[in-house]
C-alpha cells in the first residue's frame, strides 16, 4: 500500500487496513513495516520546510489575504504582509476586487527600504498571479510558494488571521469599507512570540 500509495502515512494506511480488510494495527506498527524514503542531495536528508523558515526568519516576508464579510453581504479582501523574524505586521490594506496589480502595488508599499529580506512567502491563489511573482523578482526577493492545501506553511500568516477573526472581527457586524478600515487602524499588530 505505501509503495503504490506514496503520499499515504502511517495513519492513512492503519484506516484503510480496518476499513477494507478488517486488520486492527497501530499506525507504528504500519510504519515498521513501511519501506523507508529514499534520502535525496547525495545521501543527506533534505532540509524540512520548518527548518528552512526557521533558519532564515530574518529574512522572511509572508503575505496572505483573507476575506471578511459586511453586512451587506460585500466581500472586502484584506491583505496582510508579515514579517517572520519579528512577526509583526509590516503592511495591510484592504480592497473590494483584488488584481494582480494592485498587489504588486501593496508590496511596493509595504516592503521595508533597508532591503534585508530575501524571500517572500505566498500560498498558490490565483491572486498571486505570474505577474507578481515576476514584479517580486525584479524587486530581488526569492518567491516561496506553499505546497498546494499546506496552510501549515503560512502558518504565521495563518495565525495571525485566526487570531483577529477570533479577538476582533467575529465579535461585531462590520458595515462597508470605511468601518473595517477604521477597525483596522486601531488593532495592535504586533505578535508576541
Amino acid at each position: 500500500m505505501a509503495t503504490k500509495n506514496r503520499t499515504w502515512g502511517e495513519q492513512r494506511i492503519a484506516a484503510e487496513l480496518r476499513l477494507k480488510l478488517g486488520l486492527t494495527l497501530s499506525p507504528r506498527t504500519v510504519r515498521r513495516y513501511m519501506p523507508s524514503r529514499p534520502r535525496r542531495r547525495g545521501g543527506r536528508k533534505a532540509q524540512s520546510w520548518a527548518t528552512l523558515v526557521h533558519n532564515h526568519a530574518g529574512a522572511v516576508l509572508a503575505c496572505h489575504f483573507f476575506i471578511v464579510v459586511t453586512a451587506t453581504f460585500q466581500w472586502l479582501y484584506v491583505f496582510v504582509l508579515l514579517d517572520i523574524g519579528t512577526r509583526r505586521v509590516v503592511h495591510w490594506n484592504l480592497t473590494v476586487h483584488p488584481r494582480s496589480e494592485w498587489t504588486i502595488q501593496q508590496l511596493r508599499n509595504g516592503l521595508p527600504v533597508d532591503g534585508t529580506h530575501r524571500f517572500l512567502v505566498h500560498d498558490r491563489d490565483g491572486i498571486f498571479a505570474p505577474a507578481v511573482d515576476e514584479a517580486l523578482r525584479s524587486m530581488s526577493l526569492q518567491v516561496l510558494k506553499t505546497p498546494v492545501r499546506a496552510p501549515q506553511a503560512n502558518a504565521h500568516c495563518e495565525r495571525f488571521i485566526g487570531t483577529a477573526r477570533r479577538e476582533c472581527l467575529d465579535w461585531m457586524i462590520l458595515l462597508n469599507e470605511r468601518h473595517l478600515r477604521s477597525i483596522l487602524a486601531g488593532v495592535d499588530f504586533s505578535l508576541q512570540r
